[in-house]
């Protein structure tokens, strides 16, 4: 089972929750999400356990539990939901506006159009 395990102290690693869970059965694996940027802990990982009984008794126990001086929230983990990738960030690309585009400068404020700055006319030549 896989269990998921919040409101860590972000002092906590791997090897600490493993630690906490140790008690209640044998480990599969225990992990302690971290930042991919600053690489400090997330304040939550996961743990799992083969034993679906120990790893019950585990959440039963640890749930609202004091542990590193927060109060830890312990559940079976939900599968993971598939989300849309969102493309943070604006303008860029041809005919989509916003700041240096494709194209040179801003352009294009209106949005659509094929021409260069589709908010004059076209050029000629």
């Amino acid at each position: 089972m896989n269990i998921y395990v919040s409101n860590l102290n972000y002092k906590v690693d791997s090897d600490g929750l493993m630690q906490l869970f140790e008690g209640y059965g044998e480990i599969s694996s225990a992990r302690v999400i971290m930042d991919r940027f600053t690489g400090k802990s997330r304040g939550f990982g996961f743990v799992e356990m083969p034993d679906d009984a120990a790893a019950q008794k585990a959440i039963e126990e640890l749930n609202q539990a004091e542990h590193e001086g927060n109060i830890i929230t312990v559940n079976e983990a939900r599968p993971r939901e598939e989300r849309p990738r969102n493309n943070f960030g604006g303008g860029g690309g041809y005919n989509r506006g916003g700041y240096n585009n494709d194209r040179g400068g801003y352009s294009d404020r209106r949005g659509g159009g094929d021409n260069y700055n589709s908010d004059r006319r076209p050029r000629r030549w």
